[in-house]
């Protein structure tokens, strides 16, 4: 499947570290910043993750929340969540079938093994569920503001 800028965002339903369902179209009236990434207690995931809880009140301010999704297990979210005093939910996508319907589930190669994984991606949703922006293969450093900024110019 192909995204293309102003269309609707993909529909999806995740099970979140709270335990409950979460879908995209719950948080219609305010833009998402849909962002995935490989893997919790990582050092680029922890970096990237604690980028967006400093962050967290200004995106709150825009109107903005923020949503973190990749393959883990809800309990593993909980740990991260706990450990990193994050303020925002993260959804378990554990058979990447929502990575792959934003076309983010890629073969990956590290220290000469390949594999299939999340290419970090973000994505900012409008209130209408309208996709208006894509990042792909996300250097972590710089880029939570990058994206603060995108949605302040909305």
């Amino acid at each position: 499947m192909t995204l293309n800028l102003g269309e609707k965002a993909p529909e999806f339903s995740l099970p979140s570290n709270t335990g409950e369902e979460v879908k995209l179209s719950d948080f219609e009236g305010k833009f998402v910043v849909l962002y995935f990434y490989p893997k919790d207690m990582t050092p680029g995931c922890t970096t990237e993750a604690c980028d967006f809880r400093d962050q967290h009140e200004s995106f709150k301010e825009l109107d903005a929340v923020i949503l973190g999704i990749s393959p883990d297990p809800v309990a593993r979210h909980q740990k991260f969540i706990d450990k990193h005093d994050l303020p925002f939910l993260l959804l378990a996508d554990e058979e990447h079938k929502v990575a792959e319907l934003y076309n983010v589930w890629k073969l990956k190669k590290n220290f000469g093994k390949e594999y299939m994984g999340i290419e970090r991606s973000t994505f900012v949703i409008n209130k209408e569920g309208e996709l208006l922006k894509e990042w792909r293969k996300v250097r972590v450093e710089g880029h939570v503001e990058e994206a603060l900024q995108f949605i302040k110019e909305q």
